[in-house]
């Protein structure tokens, strides 16, 4: 893309909704009316898969309605990133399947669901990371706190000591993960989307030298937006009252969708504010981020770039939020 003066606003920034999330050797990059999602294979070569966006809030209006359309667009985009990560998988797996014979359970699958296992994958999978996330990082500080309801009284404070124990847990959790070798190449991707959609926020051209001097740190990443969910969550969760365990776990699964759709709110507000104070308070996400990004070379830069450009083929300024 070119650089377009007519592409930005008044304060220099282009306004976009596009997004993205780095996947295996590669980057998913979601615009308004379609996805595209690049992988770089072992030979050198950068693969698109890319698809029509089909939201299920074109079909209901009522689901672009403030708080609700935050907890659609969560499950929507968990979906999405769940194919795309798959996409990337199966470019790896075909390279390396040579000589591989499926087992019998495999096979069994196949004749039993024909296409339509690779739906079940992703719902299944949607489904298990929706479960393990509500049960760490819900539940488990729920319950570790419940030990100390015999030694404290007071509401507020078991709702603070709730929180603190919800953040640590998140926090230790991102530092495990980031140890890794192969996360760490992702975190490298992850810096690479957001850096090319950066460049294209401030009317670049889509390159890797211009891409390369913008931060790695994003307002509307998915890494900040669960550090609100953390805290929109203590918020609502403080008005609970301690009498039961079980009352509580019941209730905070209850009250999850609003926390999220809160939470969206909140990021889309933060991420096209240009309010110094909002900005003070988008820094703890900003901050995070370098724990799940990683500065990206420039063929990780590449990628990011034919990922974007395949999403603006047809939605030019469409995305405007």
């Amino acid at each position: 893309m070119s650089k377009n003066n007519n592409a930005k606003s008044d304060c220099g920034i282009h306004k976009t909704s596009i997004g993205g999330q780095a996947v295996l050797e590669g980057v998913m990059m979601r615009g308004p009316k379609e996805i595209a999602t690049a992988v770089r294979k072992s030979d050198g070569e950068i693969v698109i898969d890319k698809k029509a966006i089909s939201s299920i809030t074109s079909k209901y209006k009522f689901l672009k309605l403030p708080i609700i359309r935050g907890v659609v667009n969560f499950v929507e985009s968990m979906v999405i990133g769940v194919k795309s990560l798959m996409f990337s998988a199966e470019l790896f797996d075909v390279e390396g399947e040579e000589g591989y014979e499926p087992s019998k359970f495999e096979k069994w699958l196949d004749d039993k669901f024909g296409d339509k296992i690779k739906d079940i994958a992703i719902y299944a999978a949607v489904a298990l990371s929706l479960v393990l996330g509500i049960g760490l990082f819900m539940l488990l500080p729920t319950v570790i706190v419940g030990f100390l309801k015999s030694f404290v009284t007071q509401s507020i404070i078991l709702n603070l000591a709730e929180g603190a124990v919800r953040i640590a847990i998140f926090l230790i959790y991102l530092a495990l993960v980031s140890m890794t070798k192969d996360i760490q190449r992702v975190f490298e991707y992850h810096g690479a989307e957001h850096k090319t959609i950066a460049a294209y926020e401030h009317g670049e051209e889509l390159t890797p030298e211009n891409a390369r001097k913008y931060s790695r740190l994003h307002p509307r990443c998915g890494t900040s937006f669960l550090l609100i969910v953390m805290v929109v969550s203590i918020v609502f969760f403080s008005f609970l009252r301690w009498n039961n365990v079980f009352y509580r776990l019941f209730f905070r699964i209850l009250l999850l969708p609003v926390v999220a759709g809160v939470s969206y709110e909140i990021i889309k507000f933060a991420g096209r504010s240009k309010n110094k104070a909002v900005a003070l308070l988008t820094k703890p996400g900003l901050w995070l981020q370098k724990l799940t990004t990683r500065e990206p070379d420039d063929s990780q830069l590449e990628v990011a770039i034919a990922s974007l450009k395949a999403v603006l083929t047809d939605n030019k300024e469409d995305d405007a939020w």
